[in-house]
């Protein structure tokens, strides 16, 4: 049969009416196919199943076991990269000297990319997790992977298998890569970019404006062919005296020296310094809301047992339910109130388990830096230094990680 309006014709294979109907078949079949894969990995997913692309993966291989194994020599390269990051340097300056370094890739390159070490610095796997399903096929006919971003649910794998670096380690660089990342430049037309993280100059972050509390810039002057290198204020820079009206300009020859002085004084008196920074960490660690924690969850009890002896008093016929409901009301209010109260404080305790790990990691510099630093170090300054105040033109206030505050004075 044959209908010349519709193009269609029984009697031949070739129309373009079988074809679209065939065509409708495959992609219906393909489907169906793709949703049972996707089932069969969901249910894998579930069931903790882990498959390792290990030629992607540095530091691991497949073990005799079947699972992953760690590989000493790409391990090294895994811990020199966390270490690098936590020094302050950049993707940029990490890879130059990954490459000088000879380093390899997964892949066995010697050319590395920034979004390479920074997919290493956030991988789960290194602390011995997995986190499954970060990506999923959107469509089966254009195969096309997206990340997941809540659509489909994901599950994490604690403790799968051996770790090449600590958590700590691991928290701290997530900790410093998200603090990276907030660091924006606020306006357009701020040629300054204050707010720009900066890994070349240690000082970049850390010198504060007395006056202002506006981050210092450092700057070329240029007078009488000389060149000189200063450090400003950027506010003084950017708007001059509308909102910072005394902002010395600090010569970093003169700034180094101080704060090396500094540095070298704070090293030097390692056991005085070690025993304040235990007791600042026993006066950030204690809670001093802890007793305040233990009553609310003690609360929390006492009124979970009101609302069964209400409930309890409904059900024996004691009482209408109706005349209770005011009851009902007031004990979930209250409770709803502790549990925004705990978790401010419980938010604090790790705001102050953060700060432990800031004064350990300056107590090992101690225990270790046994010496006169000799020429100004940026990674030095890093770890010792939280900030460094220009009190006037020849006065500083150094801050030391867990708080302890040295005035240092400049050459005139």
């Amino acid at each position: 049969m044959v209908f010349e309006k519709e193009n269609i014709n029984t009697m031949t294979m070739t129309s373009e009416f079988m074809i679209a109907l065939y065509g409708s078949f495959a992609q219906a079949e393909s489907e169906s196919i793709s949703k049972n894969v996707s089932w069969g990995k969901q249910k894998a997913y579930a069931e903790g199943k882990v498959a390792f692309q290990y030629s992607k993966l540095l530091g691991y291989q497949k073990g005799a076991d079947g699972k992953p194994e760690i590989v000493p020599d790409e391990a090294e390269t895994v811990h020199l990269i966390y270490e690098l990051f936590l020094d302050g340097l950049s993707f940029t300056r990490i890879k130059n000297a990954l490459e000088s370094k000879g380093k390899l890739t997964a892949m066995g390159n010697q050319i590395w990319s920034e979004s390479n070490i920074k997919s290493i610095l956030k991988n789960e796997k290194y602390v011995g997790d997995v986190l499954l399903q970060k990506t999923f096929t959107a469509d089966c006919i254009t195969k096309k992977v997206v990340k997941n971003n809540g659509e489909r649910p994901m599950y994490l794998v604690t403790k799968h298998h051996a770790p090449i670096i600590d958590r700590d380690t691991f928290n701290r660089v997530q900790q410093e890569l998200a603090r990276r990342s907030s660091k924006r430049k606020i306006s357009d037309k701020t040629t300054t970019e204050q707010g720009k993280y900066s890994s070349k100059y240690a000082l970049s972050e850390l010198l504060i404006c007395g006056n202002c509390g506006t981050p210092y810039r450092r700057c070329t002057w240029t007078a009488g062919g000389k060149k000189q290198i200063v450090w400003r204020c950027i506010s003084r820079l950017d708007h001059g005296k509308k909102y910072c009206s005394e902002s010395p300009t600090i010569h970093e020859d003169k700034l180094h020296r101080a704060i090396l002085k500094a540095v070298n004084e704070y090293l030097g008196c390692g056991d005085e310094i070690a025993k304040i920074l235990k007791a600042n960490i026993g006066s950030v660690l204690e809670c001093k809301n802890q007793q305040e924690i233990l009553n609310l969850e003690q609360r929390l009890k006492d009124l979970d047992k009101a609302r069964n002896d209400l409930i309890s008093l409904i059900t024996g016929g004691g009482c209408d339910e109706n005349k209770l409901d005011c009851e009902f009301e007031k004990i979930h209010a209250e409770e709803q109130e502790i549990n925004e109260k705990l978790s401010e404080l419980r938010k604090n305790a790790e705001i102050s388990t953060d700060t432990q790990n800031k004064i350990d990691s300056a107590m090992e510099m101690l225990a270790h830096e046994n010496f006169q630093v000799e020429v100004f170090d940026n990674v030095i300054v890093r770890k010792l230094i939280d900030c460094v105040k220009v009190l006037s033109k020849e006065k500083l206030l150094i801050v030391f990680k867990g708080g302890v505050e040295v005035k240092a004075q400049m050459e005139k």
